[in-house]
């Protein structure tokens, strides 16, 4: 049946369980799962059925609203840094003790809660309070990629709801779904990595098949100079330039939507306006870490064919297959340590730079 949870492909048991805890909900819930795994949308759903009279019908206003993000009894607090400070969730738990002004639920929505376990502050205390001293109308949602222990007490407050990852065929059945073309919404699934949001903004991108044959081309074009290599970095680093106009594109007609639905409801502008952009931003930042990810998982397949080649070529006393064999292993392991390197928030072009002068010894 068509309703708010359609649009979670592959999800099939979590969107039965949600189907059931809409008509009967209690105080909080955790949603848990790997990256792409649409927790996102998971949650945005739930929070239409919780607040439908219909348990999310997906046609109505109310279900409009909360899917568009406009819904005024519908809080996603936001962080400032890499965790979540202490002050940030006493601001979700005032909001907390609001009274809807709807006849539905207020409702929080607290993204990447893992993230109140790590920093030099942790402050899963604050949400355990929270959790513990829920006002009747109140329902919080939580997400997680993962529960680490830390966690674990947190998650003994909240009924869990866990997500399985996308696979490519899960991913390109909703592309062709939202109307595109079966070859490119193959293409985006197979580059996505298990992210459905990055996958919707691949199969916009024209310019993907020539971004992986950029990445797989790096080994026969770096010729032993520094100049070579310094050229390649630069021009990889225009490449993720040009990667971010899709999701840019894709973020403006959001914004565009959010716009023109707020008109409708009379409001004269987006109310949680500079809340959307910072989110924006960090979008875009996400993205373009998960793109060199992606260059540099196509870089270490290149690098691995060669190897293959060289093992199937390699005689007794084939020193250059042997060689080559070599060579490919090594750098392998610097481009893995250059993704490694990724999440420790390294200066892209340094990092370019870098990996770039290290294979130019291979």
């Amino acid at each position: 049946m068509a309703d708010v949870f359609t649009s979670l492909v592959g999800q099939e048991g979590a969107v039965a369980a949600m189907r059931q805890y809409a008509k009967n909900p209690v105080h909080a819930y955790l949603f848990s799962g790997p990256v792409g795994s649409s927790l996102h949308d998971a949650v945005m759903a739930f929070a239409a059925a919780l607040q439908c009279p219909n348990n999310g019908c997906g046609e109505c206003d109310i279900c409009r609203l909360v899917l568009s993000e406009n819904d005024a009894d519908i809080y996603v607090a936001q962080r400032a840094g890499v965790s979540w400070r202490i002050d940030e969730l006493r601001e979700a738990d005032r909001i907390s003790r609001r009274r809807p002004l709807g006849s539905g639920f207020q409702i929080v929505i607290l993204e990447e809660v893992e993230l109140t376990t790590t920093g030099t502050s942790p402050s899963a205390a604050a949400l355990l309070k929270s959790l513990e001293e829920t006002p009747t109308r109140t329902i919080f949602l939580l997400t997680a990629e993962d529960v680490p222990p830390a966690l674990d007490t947190i998650a003994s407050r909240c009924v869990e709801l866990k997500l399985k990852g996308l696979g490519p065929d899960d991913i390109a059945e909703l592309l062709v779904r939202e109307g595109a073309d079966v070859v490119a919404a193959r293409s985006a699934a197979s580059a996505a990595n298990g992210n459905l949001r990055r996958a919707r903004i691949l199969v916009r991108d024209a310019e993907l098949a020539q971004r992986i044959a950029q990445w797989r081309s790096v080994p026969e074009r770096l010729n032993g100079t520094p100049a070579t290599s310094a050229a390649l970095a630069t021009e990889i680093a225009r490449s993720l330039d040009e990667a971010i106009a899709p999701l840019q594109q894709m973020q403006d007609e959001e914004m565009e939507l959010r716009i023109r639905e707020s008109r409708e409801m009379g409001q004269r502008s987006v109310s949680n306006r500079k809340d959307i952009e910072a989110q924006f931003k960090r979008e875009q930042r996400r993205f373009r870490i998960d793109e060199l990810r992606f260059g540099l998982t196509a870089l270490t397949n290149e690098y691995r064919a060669r190897m293959t080649e060289g093992l199937e070529g390699s005689g007794v006393h084939d020193a250059r297959a042997e060689y080559r064999v070599g060579a490919s292993m090594k750098a392998i392991g610097v481009v893995s340590e250059a993704s490694r390197r990724l999440s420790s928030n390294v200066d892209e072009t340094l990092l370019l730079n870098d990996l770039m002068l290290s294979l130019m010894e291979f």
